[in-house]
């Protein structure tokens, strides 16, 4: 592995519009943060409606029969995106590094994770490009019916803070493979990398106005998008919050097309057949991951009685010796994204303190600079305690206690999520019961986040 770039140039704060970095006509910039030290790293421009505006007028023209991208061929699109993977792998400590400093993620997870998962990614949708069939239908009758798959139009996407350059390669990658053009929102926490694969894109030789990224804020920027008479199709990845202000602004304008993936509070459920030292070591890596910020993370851990015990004290003893600290070093924990998650997260373990939970470990800030919260785990949780129904999006596992197969069913369905799920167990019969009876759009069976281009991954209920 590389080792990294601890002080990595920063090339690109302005919009990436039709194929050129321009200023926002506002001329107004807003800072982006090192979580590590709380310090300012660079101003990046602050787009608004009106550079929405443009990025939209960009990516019609673009999009415009007869233009040099409607007229491509298929395998010439995917070949596009084959490059583009080609070239972020040829930058990809430079782009781990700039993850890094940004977002706080460690080095090691962003190198080897995030920027492998995002080169696999394009890879993967640049070969679907041309292999896209429509069908003929035997009507009866002397006529000729058949479907063609036609790309949307131009589509607005509204990307998060956690995975800020894989879920740039979500959305661009299946849109772009299919033909369709882009006006990307960055997260204003994590603009820098997606800034810098604009440039990536320009020089793999997409066409003008084909991907338009703007750097802004949601009810700005992001509102912008939603609301936009131009815009075909909004995805978006985030909070439930925010998607009900997206779903509803589709509606109130040309009802687009909406894609959402939203929140998870999503059970790991362990049964005592299970292998326990196996279980805790996965039960552990499915929450505190990328520093628990993530909307599939196992938050809701469900341990049968006949181990709990024993698993508690495990996944404690597991949680105090999780290495955090500087995301450059070899560590398995960095800061959270920013003070506004940070507080978050420790109102948090508060709550759960105060409503009587039992605190194993951690419970507190780490370190006396940057947004770093130590590893937390609380036993002894109910189900209507605060820190078992409402996504933390931090370090903080919480582990309950249940006896019987169908108790812990209907225990784990009583939840305004649906993500995703998981289940331990040694026995074939458990395994398929619990997967075809959870409300979850992924059930893991003895491992977690397993996330692959070649499955989809939606939810449930208030997932989106």
């Amino acid at each position: 592995m590389a080792a990294g770039i601890k002080n990595p140039e920063v090339k690109y704060t302005q919009l990436f519009i039709n194929n050129e970095f321009v200023n926002a006509e506002s001329g107004r910039t807003f800072p982006t943060v090192n979580p590590s030290t709380g310090e300012v790293i660079t101003q990046v421009q602050e787009g608004d409606k009106i550079d929405v505006d443009k990025a939209v007028k960009a990516a019609r023209e673009a999009f415009k029969l007869g233009s040099p991208w409607r007229t491509m061929d298929a395998s010439a699109r995917g070949h596009l995106l084959y490059k583009l993977a080609d070239l972020i792998e040829r930058d990809r400590e430079y782009l781990a590094s700039l993850e890094t400093l940004d977002n706080g993620k460690p080095f090691g997870d962003a190198y080897n994770i995030d920027l492998g998962l995002v080169i696999k990614c394009i890879r993967y949708y640049a070969g679907w490009a041309d292999k896209n069939h429509g069908k003929t239908i035997p009507l009866d009758g002397k006529y000729l019916c058949y479907t063609r798959h036609e790309p949307v139009g131009v589509c607005g996407q509204i990307i998060p803070w956690n995975f800020p350059l894989l879920m740039q390669a979500w959305k661009l990658g299946p849109a772009l493979a299919m033909g369709n053009c882009v006006v990307m929102k960055l997260a204003e926490q994590t603009p820098l990398t997606g800034l810098y694969v604009c440039s990536l894109i320009k020089e793999a030789g997409f066409p003008a106005g084909v991907v338009n990224v703007i750097a802004g804020f949601g009810p700005t920027a992001g509102a912008a998008i939603s609301e936009h008479m131009d815009v075909d199709k909004v995805a978006f990845t985030g909070s439930t919050e925010v998607g009900h202000i997206i779903q509803q602004a589709a509606g109130k304008s040309n009802l687009k097309r909406v894609t959402l993936e939203l929140g998870g509070k999503s059970p790991l459920i362990v049964f005592d057949d299970a292998d326990i030292d196996t279980a805790v070591e996965l039960a552990h890596f499915a929450l505190f991951f990328n520093q628990g910020q993530c909307c599939c993370a196992g938050s809701r851990l469900m341990v049968q009685e006949g181990i709990y015990d024993k698993f508690v004290e495990k996944a404690t003893e597991r949680a105090k010796a999780r290495k955090v600290g500087n995301p450059f070093d070899s560590v398995e924990q960095g800061p959270q994204v920013d003070e506004e998650q940070y507080h978050k997260v420790l109102n948090y373990i508060k709550s759960g303190v105060d409503e009587g939970a039992n605190l194993r470990v951690g419970g507190d800030k780490w370190g006396d600079k940057g947004y770093f919260v130590q590893p937390t785990v609380f036993s002894d949780v109910s189900d209507d305690m605060k820190i078992c129904r409402e996504e933390i999006f931090g370090p903080v596992q919480v582990i309950q206690k249940f006896k019987t197969l169908d108790e812990v069913v209907e225990r784990a369905n009583r939840n305004s999520y649906g993500l995703a799920a998981a289940v331990f167990t040694n026995d074939l019969n458990t395994a398929t019961y619990i997967s075809n009876s959870l409300r979850a759009g992924t059930v893991w069976v003895n491992c977690y986040d397993a996330l692959e281009a070649q499955a989809p991954f939606g939810g449930y209920k208030m997932s989106g």
